[in-house]
Protein backbone atom coordinates (compact mmCIF):
# COMPACT_ATOMS: atom_id res chain seq x y z
CA UNK A 1 0.00 0.00 0.00
CA UNK A 2 2.74 2.58 0.66
CA UNK A 3 4.24 2.23 -3.09
CA UNK A 4 0.44 3.53 -3.76
CA UNK A 5 1.14 7.05 -2.19
CA UNK A 6 3.25 8.99 -4.25
CA UNK A 7 1.63 8.18 -7.24
CA UNK A 8 -1.89 9.32 -5.37
CA UNK A 9 -0.40 12.26 -4.02
CA UNK A 10 1.29 12.73 -7.77
CA UNK A 11 -2.30 12.73 -8.97
CA UNK A 12 -3.95 14.93 -6.58
CA UNK A 13 -1.57 17.57 -7.23
CA UNK A 14 -1.88 17.11 -10.99
CA UNK A 15 -5.71 17.06 -10.72
CA UNK A 16 -5.63 20.85 -8.65
CA UNK A 17 -3.70 21.88 -11.00
CA UNK A 18 -5.82 21.00 -13.77
CA UNK A 19 -8.76 22.29 -11.80
CA UNK A 20 -7.12 25.89 -11.21
CA UNK A 21 -9.47 28.85 -13.48
CA UNK A 22 -7.44 29.71 -16.30
CA UNK A 23 -6.71 33.40 -16.54
CA UNK A 24 -7.98 35.80 -18.23
CA UNK A 25 -5.97 36.69 -21.62
CA UNK A 26 -7.43 39.84 -24.60
CA UNK A 27 -7.28 37.83 -27.52
CA UNK A 28 -8.67 41.07 -29.41
CA UNK A 29 -8.28 44.84 -28.70
CA UNK A 30 -7.69 48.25 -30.76
CA UNK A 31 -6.25 51.86 -30.60
CA UNK A 32 -8.71 54.23 -29.26
CA UNK A 33 -9.31 57.74 -30.70
CA UNK A 34 -11.62 60.73 -31.13
CA UNK A 35 -13.65 59.99 -34.40
CA UNK A 36 -12.31 62.83 -36.81
CA UNK A 37 -15.45 64.83 -38.92
CA UNK A 38 -14.89 62.88 -41.90
CA UNK A 39 -14.72 59.01 -39.85
CA UNK A 40 -18.51 59.48 -38.27
CA UNK A 41 -20.67 57.30 -38.56
CA UNK A 42 -22.79 57.74 -41.82
CA UNK A 43 -26.46 58.66 -41.05
CA UNK A 44 -28.44 57.10 -39.47
CA UNK A 45 -25.77 57.68 -37.03
CA UNK A 46 -25.83 55.47 -33.93
CA UNK A 47 -28.30 57.15 -31.73
CA UNK A 48 -31.29 55.13 -31.09
CA UNK A 49 -30.13 52.56 -33.92
CA UNK A 50 -28.15 49.28 -34.04
CA UNK A 51 -24.51 48.57 -35.09
CA UNK A 52 -22.87 45.62 -35.93
CA UNK A 53 -19.17 45.48 -35.82
CA UNK A 54 -17.04 42.20 -37.09
CA UNK A 55 -13.39 41.28 -35.48
CA UNK A 56 -11.35 38.56 -35.97
CA UNK A 57 -9.53 37.10 -32.36
CA UNK A 58 -6.64 35.76 -32.38
CA UNK A 59 -6.82 33.18 -29.87
CA UNK A 60 -9.83 31.32 -29.09
CA UNK A 61 -11.58 30.03 -25.22
CA UNK A 62 -14.28 28.58 -23.32
CA UNK A 63 -15.87 31.59 -22.23
CA UNK A 64 -16.00 36.31 -23.83
CA UNK A 65 -15.97 39.51 -21.96
CA UNK A 66 -16.84 41.89 -24.13
CA UNK A 67 -14.51 45.54 -23.37
CA UNK A 68 -16.67 48.78 -23.98
CA UNK A 69 -15.06 52.53 -24.35
CA UNK A 70 -16.12 55.70 -23.42
CA UNK A 71 -13.24 57.62 -22.96
CA UNK A 72 -13.34 60.27 -25.57
CA UNK A 73 -16.90 61.04 -25.00
CA UNK A 74 -18.15 64.00 -23.17
CA UNK A 75 -21.47 62.98 -22.66
CA UNK A 76 -22.40 59.55 -21.28
CA UNK A 77 -23.71 57.02 -23.72
CA UNK A 78 -27.07 54.84 -23.02
CA UNK A 79 -26.18 51.23 -23.83
CA UNK A 80 -29.65 49.15 -24.81
CA UNK A 81 -28.09 46.01 -25.25
CA UNK A 82 -25.57 44.04 -26.77
CA UNK A 83 -25.26 40.48 -28.62
CA UNK A 84 -22.18 38.18 -30.02
CA UNK A 85 -22.10 35.95 -32.39
CA UNK A 86 -20.64 33.98 -35.01
CA UNK A 87 -20.19 35.77 -37.77
CA UNK A 88 -20.75 34.31 -41.05
CA UNK A 89 -17.69 36.36 -42.79
CA UNK A 90 -14.59 38.50 -41.67
CA UNK A 91 -16.63 41.61 -42.71
CA UNK A 92 -17.69 41.33 -45.88
CA UNK A 93 -21.40 41.10 -44.67
CA UNK A 94 -23.47 41.83 -41.56
CA UNK A 95 -24.75 37.86 -41.70
CA UNK A 96 -24.46 35.78 -38.78
CA UNK A 97 -24.54 32.22 -38.29
CA UNK A 98 -27.80 30.80 -37.28
CA UNK A 99 -28.87 30.28 -33.71
CA UNK A 100 -25.30 31.29 -32.56
CA UNK A 101 -26.08 34.74 -30.50
CA UNK A 102 -25.64 35.33 -27.10
CA UNK A 103 -26.72 38.42 -24.91
CA UNK A 104 -24.67 39.91 -22.51
CA UNK A 105 -25.33 41.75 -19.38
CA UNK A 106 -23.48 44.13 -17.53
CA UNK A 107 -23.54 44.05 -13.49
CA UNK A 108 -26.25 41.37 -14.13
CA UNK A 109 -28.29 44.13 -16.50
CA UNK A 110 -28.68 43.99 -20.46
CA UNK A 111 -27.98 47.34 -20.11
CA UNK A 112 -25.49 49.69 -19.45
CA UNK A 113 -24.73 53.60 -19.35
CA UNK A 114 -21.29 54.68 -19.50
CA UNK A 115 -20.33 57.72 -18.40
CA UNK A 116 -17.81 60.73 -20.36
CA UNK A 117 -14.43 59.11 -19.90
CA UNK A 118 -15.81 55.79 -18.51
CA UNK A 119 -15.37 52.32 -19.74
CA UNK A 120 -17.73 49.26 -19.44
CA UNK A 121 -16.65 44.85 -19.31
CA UNK A 122 -19.39 42.61 -19.40
CA UNK A 123 -20.56 39.95 -17.63
CA UNK A 124 -18.67 36.73 -18.80
CA UNK A 125 -20.54 34.52 -20.57
CA UNK A 126 -20.14 30.69 -22.26
CA UNK A 127 -18.85 31.23 -25.77
CA UNK A 128 -17.05 28.65 -27.10
CA UNK A 129 -14.39 30.84 -29.32
CA UNK A 130 -11.86 29.26 -31.76
CA UNK A 131 -9.02 30.59 -32.38
CA UNK A 132 -9.22 33.38 -35.67
CA UNK A 133 -12.96 33.13 -35.81
CA UNK A 134 -14.96 35.93 -36.69
CA UNK A 135 -17.43 37.36 -34.14
CA UNK A 136 -20.21 40.02 -34.36
CA UNK A 137 -20.95 42.23 -32.12
CA UNK A 138 -24.18 44.32 -32.34
CA UNK A 139 -25.06 46.94 -30.04
CA UNK A 140 -27.92 48.75 -29.33
CA UNK A 141 -27.79 52.44 -28.66
CA UNK A 142 -30.08 54.48 -26.42
CA UNK A 143 -28.26 58.46 -26.62
CA UNK A 144 -25.20 59.01 -27.80
CA UNK A 145 -24.21 62.08 -28.69
CA UNK A 146 -22.41 62.30 -32.95
CA UNK A 147 -19.16 64.24 -31.15
CA UNK A 148 -16.74 63.74 -29.77
CA UNK A 149 -16.86 59.98 -30.42
CA UNK A 150 -14.65 57.38 -29.13
CA UNK A 151 -13.47 54.89 -32.14
CA UNK A 152 -10.95 53.11 -33.74
CA UNK A 153 -10.86 55.34 -37.71
CA UNK A 154 -8.84 51.88 -39.27
CA UNK A 155 -10.45 49.17 -38.84
CA UNK A 156 -10.33 47.73 -42.02
CA UNK A 157 -13.47 45.57 -41.19
CA UNK A 158 -16.93 46.98 -42.57
CA UNK A 159 -19.54 47.70 -39.88
CA UNK A 160 -23.51 48.12 -40.38
CA UNK A 161 -26.18 50.25 -38.87
CA UNK A 162 -29.51 49.00 -38.64
CA UNK A 163 -32.80 51.28 -37.66
CA UNK A 164 -33.92 51.14 -34.69
CA UNK A 165 -33.34 48.31 -32.40
CA UNK A 166 -33.29 44.79 -34.18
CA UNK A 167 -31.36 42.14 -35.11
CA UNK A 168 -31.99 42.28 -38.55
CA UNK A 169 -30.13 43.29 -41.03
CA UNK A 170 -31.02 41.95 -44.11
CA UNK A 171 -32.04 45.06 -45.10
CA UNK A 172 -29.84 47.49 -46.79
CA UNK A 173 -27.79 48.61 -44.06
CA UNK A 174 -25.25 51.93 -43.44
CA UNK A 175 -21.86 50.67 -44.10
CA UNK A 176 -18.68 52.68 -42.30
CA UNK A 177 -15.09 51.10 -42.38
CA UNK A 178 -14.95 52.21 -39.13
CA UNK A 179 -15.02 50.50 -35.35
CA UNK A 180 -17.04 52.92 -32.22
CA UNK A 181 -17.49 51.95 -28.67
CA UNK A 182 -15.61 47.96 -28.50
CA UNK A 183 -12.30 48.85 -27.49
CA UNK A 184 -11.19 44.80 -26.07
CA UNK A 185 -12.38 41.15 -25.97
CA UNK A 186 -11.18 39.09 -23.20
CA UNK A 187 -11.40 34.75 -23.76
CA UNK A 188 -10.67 32.35 -20.55
CA UNK A 189 -8.31 30.40 -22.28
CA UNK A 190 -8.23 26.33 -22.66
CA UNK A 191 -4.80 26.39 -21.36
CA UNK A 192 -2.16 29.05 -19.65
CA UNK A 193 -2.25 31.81 -22.67
CA UNK A 194 -0.90 34.87 -22.51
CA UNK A 195 -0.97 37.88 -25.06
CA UNK A 196 1.58 40.29 -27.19
CA UNK A 197 0.80 43.71 -27.43
CA UNK A 198 1.88 46.05 -30.55
CA UNK A 199 2.29 49.69 -29.97
CA UNK A 200 2.28 51.67 -34.08
CA UNK A 201 1.18 53.57 -36.52
CA UNK A 202 -0.74 53.32 -39.77
CA UNK A 203 1.76 50.64 -40.78
CA UNK A 204 0.77 48.25 -38.32
CA UNK A 205 -3.15 49.76 -38.59
CA UNK A 206 -2.92 48.02 -41.88
CA UNK A 207 -2.73 50.62 -44.15
CA UNK A 208 -2.41 49.01 -47.27
CA UNK A 209 -4.19 45.89 -46.40
CA UNK A 210 -7.67 44.52 -48.03
CA UNK A 211 -10.26 45.42 -46.70
CA UNK A 212 -11.96 42.44 -44.72
CA UNK A 213 -9.40 40.55 -45.57
CA UNK A 214 -8.21 40.21 -42.01
CA UNK A 215 -4.11 40.47 -43.61
CA UNK A 216 -2.33 43.02 -41.38
CA UNK A 217 1.39 42.07 -40.13
CA UNK A 218 -0.24 41.01 -36.75
CA UNK A 219 -2.57 39.36 -38.09
CA UNK A 220 0.20 37.38 -40.16
CA UNK A 221 1.55 36.78 -37.01
CA UNK A 222 -0.44 35.81 -35.26
CA UNK A 223 -1.34 33.06 -37.86
CA UNK A 224 2.30 31.55 -37.55
CA UNK A 225 2.47 31.48 -34.11
CA UNK A 226 -0.68 29.37 -34.18
CA UNK A 227 1.27 27.12 -36.45
CA UNK A 228 3.79 27.17 -33.92
CA UNK A 229 2.84 24.42 -30.86
CA UNK A 230 5.29 26.36 -28.53
CA UNK A 231 3.70 29.41 -29.44
CA UNK A 232 -0.40 28.44 -30.15
CA UNK A 233 -1.64 30.03 -26.90
CA UNK A 234 -0.13 33.74 -27.49
CA UNK A 235 -2.84 36.35 -28.46
CA UNK A 236 -1.60 39.35 -30.60
CA UNK A 237 -3.25 42.57 -30.13
CA UNK A 238 -2.82 45.49 -32.69
CA UNK A 239 -2.57 49.31 -31.58
CA UNK A 240 -1.64 50.54 -34.29
CA UNK A 241 -2.97 54.10 -34.95
CA UNK A 242 -2.97 55.43 -38.68
CA UNK A 243 -0.74 58.85 -38.63
CA UNK A 244 0.31 58.26 -35.14
CA UNK A 245 3.34 59.68 -33.45
CA UNK A 246 5.03 58.83 -30.17
CA UNK A 247 6.40 62.11 -29.29
CA UNK A 248 4.27 65.26 -30.19
CA UNK A 249 1.57 65.80 -32.74
CA UNK A 250 0.71 63.57 -35.42
CA UNK A 251 -3.27 61.88 -35.50
CA UNK A 252 -4.67 60.40 -31.68
CA UNK A 253 -3.41 60.28 -28.37
CA UNK A 254 0.66 59.76 -28.78
CA UNK A 255 2.40 56.95 -27.99
CA UNK A 256 3.73 58.37 -25.35
CA UNK A 257 0.56 59.39 -23.94
CA UNK A 258 -1.36 56.15 -24.32
CA UNK A 259 1.00 53.34 -24.12
CA UNK A 260 0.18 52.38 -20.03
CA UNK A 261 -3.65 52.16 -20.99
CA UNK A 262 -2.75 50.09 -24.37
CA UNK A 263 0.17 47.82 -23.75
CA UNK A 264 -0.34 47.74 -19.47
CA UNK A 265 -4.22 47.56 -19.56
CA UNK A 266 -4.85 44.76 -21.29
CA UNK A 267 -5.46 41.16 -19.72
CA UNK A 268 -2.75 38.66 -20.03
CA UNK A 269 0.34 40.60 -21.75
CA UNK A 270 3.32 39.00 -21.52
CA UNK A 271 5.20 40.58 -24.36
CA UNK A 272 5.21 43.90 -26.07
CA UNK A 273 6.15 45.06 -29.36
CA UNK A 274 7.69 48.69 -29.98
CA UNK A 275 7.17 49.55 -33.79
CA UNK A 276 6.71 53.50 -34.47
CA UNK A 277 9.02 56.53 -35.24
CA UNK A 278 8.19 57.08 -38.78
CA UNK A 279 5.92 59.86 -38.39
CA UNK A 280 7.99 61.63 -35.96
CA UNK A 281 11.12 61.41 -37.61
CA UNK A 282 9.30 62.58 -40.80
CA UNK A 283 8.36 65.69 -39.59
CA UNK A 284 11.41 66.48 -37.92
CA UNK A 285 14.33 69.19 -38.50
CA UNK A 286 16.39 67.69 -36.35
CA UNK A 287 16.30 63.25 -36.94
CA UNK A 288 19.28 62.97 -34.52
CA UNK A 289 17.30 64.64 -31.49
CA UNK A 290 14.23 63.55 -32.66
CA UNK A 291 15.62 59.77 -32.25
CA UNK A 292 17.26 60.49 -28.91
CA UNK A 293 13.75 61.40 -27.98
CA UNK A 294 11.80 58.48 -29.12
CA UNK A 295 14.87 56.21 -27.29
CA UNK A 296 14.31 58.13 -23.89
CA UNK A 297 9.94 56.70 -24.60
CA UNK A 298 11.25 53.28 -25.50
CA UNK A 299 13.54 53.04 -22.75
CA UNK A 300 11.10 54.45 -19.70
CA UNK A 301 8.80 52.22 -21.43
CA UNK A 302 10.91 48.87 -21.29
CA UNK A 303 11.67 49.38 -17.55
CA UNK A 304 8.14 50.00 -16.63
CA UNK A 305 7.40 46.49 -18.61
CA UNK A 306 10.14 44.56 -16.75
CA UNK A 307 8.79 45.98 -13.43
CA UNK A 308 5.60 44.27 -14.21
CA UNK A 309 7.29 41.46 -15.93
CA UNK A 310 6.66 41.75 -19.02
CA UNK A 311 9.44 41.55 -22.10
CA UNK A 312 10.19 43.76 -24.81
CA UNK A 313 10.75 43.71 -28.32
CA UNK A 314 12.14 46.72 -30.37
CA UNK A 315 11.41 46.90 -34.01
CA UNK A 316 13.34 49.12 -36.65
CA UNK A 317 11.81 51.39 -38.20
CA UNK A 318 10.73 50.79 -42.18
CA UNK A 319 12.52 52.80 -45.26
CA UNK A 320 10.35 55.71 -46.64
CA UNK A 321 13.41 57.04 -49.20
CA UNK A 322 10.90 58.17 -51.83
CA UNK A 323 7.33 58.99 -49.69
CA UNK A 324 6.41 62.58 -49.10
CA UNK A 325 8.25 62.45 -46.04
CA UNK A 326 11.46 62.44 -48.04
CA UNK A 327 10.84 65.26 -50.25
CA UNK A 328 11.83 68.43 -47.88
CA UNK A 329 15.43 67.71 -49.47
CA UNK A 330 16.89 67.75 -45.63
CA UNK A 331 17.35 64.09 -44.85
CA UNK A 332 16.50 64.37 -41.46
CA UNK A 333 14.36 61.47 -41.57
CA UNK A 334 16.54 59.14 -43.10
CA UNK A 335 19.04 60.41 -40.52
CA UNK A 336 17.11 59.69 -37.76
CA UNK A 337 15.94 56.25 -39.05
CA UNK A 338 19.26 54.99 -39.49
CA UNK A 339 20.41 56.54 -36.10
CA UNK A 340 17.31 55.10 -34.45
CA UNK A 341 17.70 51.44 -36.09
CA UNK A 342 21.34 51.23 -34.96
CA UNK A 343 19.93 51.96 -31.60
CA UNK A 344 16.85 49.18 -31.16
CA UNK A 345 19.78 46.28 -32.79
CA UNK A 346 22.78 47.36 -30.48
CA UNK A 347 21.77 49.26 -27.43
CA UNK A 348 20.85 46.17 -25.47
CA UNK A 349 17.75 48.08 -23.77
CA UNK A 350 15.51 45.08 -25.69
CA UNK A 351 14.73 41.64 -25.15
CA UNK A 352 15.25 41.12 -28.45
CA UNK A 353 14.80 42.95 -31.76
CA UNK A 354 12.55 42.55 -34.88
CA UNK A 355 14.42 43.79 -38.02
CA UNK A 356 11.83 44.81 -39.92
CA UNK A 357 13.31 47.02 -41.68
CA UNK A 358 16.07 44.58 -43.53
CA UNK A 359 13.04 42.58 -44.14
CA UNK A 360 11.10 44.98 -46.53
CA UNK A 361 14.19 46.92 -47.85
CA UNK A 362 14.88 47.07 -51.34
CA UNK A 363 17.52 44.48 -53.01
CA UNK A 364 18.71 47.39 -54.88
CA UNK A 365 18.63 50.21 -51.99
CA UNK A 366 18.31 49.29 -48.44
CA UNK A 367 17.23 52.76 -47.89
CA UNK A 368 13.54 52.47 -49.74
CA UNK A 369 11.26 49.58 -49.82
CA UNK A 370 11.21 46.62 -52.11
CA UNK A 371 8.88 48.19 -55.04
CA UNK A 372 7.04 44.42 -54.87
CA UNK A 373 5.60 45.30 -51.63
CA UNK A 374 4.74 49.19 -52.59
CA UNK A 375 0.69 49.94 -51.72
CA UNK A 376 0.14 52.77 -54.03
CA UNK A 377 3.61 53.33 -54.88
CA UNK A 378 3.93 56.06 -52.07
CA UNK A 379 6.79 54.21 -50.77
CA UNK A 380 6.19 54.46 -46.90
CA UNK A 381 3.08 51.81 -46.99
CA UNK A 382 3.09 48.14 -47.55
CA UNK A 383 0.47 46.06 -49.44
CA UNK A 384 -0.59 42.64 -48.60
CA UNK A 385 2.11 41.07 -49.72
CA UNK A 386 4.88 42.92 -47.67
CA UNK A 387 2.85 42.66 -44.75
CA UNK A 388 2.42 39.07 -44.83
CA UNK A 389 6.39 38.92 -45.19
CA UNK A 390 6.68 41.64 -42.04
CA UNK A 391 3.95 38.88 -40.39
CA UNK A 392 5.76 35.82 -40.76
CA UNK A 393 9.13 36.74 -40.95
CA UNK A 394 9.28 37.21 -37.20
CA UNK A 395 11.56 34.71 -35.22
CA UNK A 396 8.94 32.94 -33.20
CA UNK A 397 11.30 32.22 -30.81
CA UNK A 398 11.64 35.48 -29.44
CA UNK A 399 7.89 34.78 -27.18
CA UNK A 400 9.30 30.75 -26.68
CA UNK A 401 12.82 30.97 -25.78
CA UNK A 402 12.29 33.02 -22.22
CA UNK A 403 9.03 31.92 -20.48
Amino acid sequence: MKRLLLPLALAATLLAACAKTPEWVATWATALQVAEPHNLPPEPGLAGNSFRQIVQVSIGGTQVRLHLSNIFNETPTEILGVEIARAASAGASPDIVPGSGVTLTFGGSPSVTMAPGAEAVSDPVDFPLEARENLAITIHYGQVAPMPLTSHPGSRTTSYIALGHTQDFSAPAAKTDHWYTISAIDVKPRQPSAAIAVLGDSITDGRGTTTNGQDRWTDQLSRALLQDRRARNLAVLNFGLGGNCILRGGLGPTGQSRYERDLFGPSGVKYIILFEGTNDLGGSRDGARTAEEIEAVWTQIVQEAHARGIQVIGATVTPAKGSFYDRDGTGEHEKGRRLLNAWIRESGVFDGVIDFAAMVAGPQDPDQLDPAYLFENDWLHLNAQGYEVMGRGIDRSLFTSRR
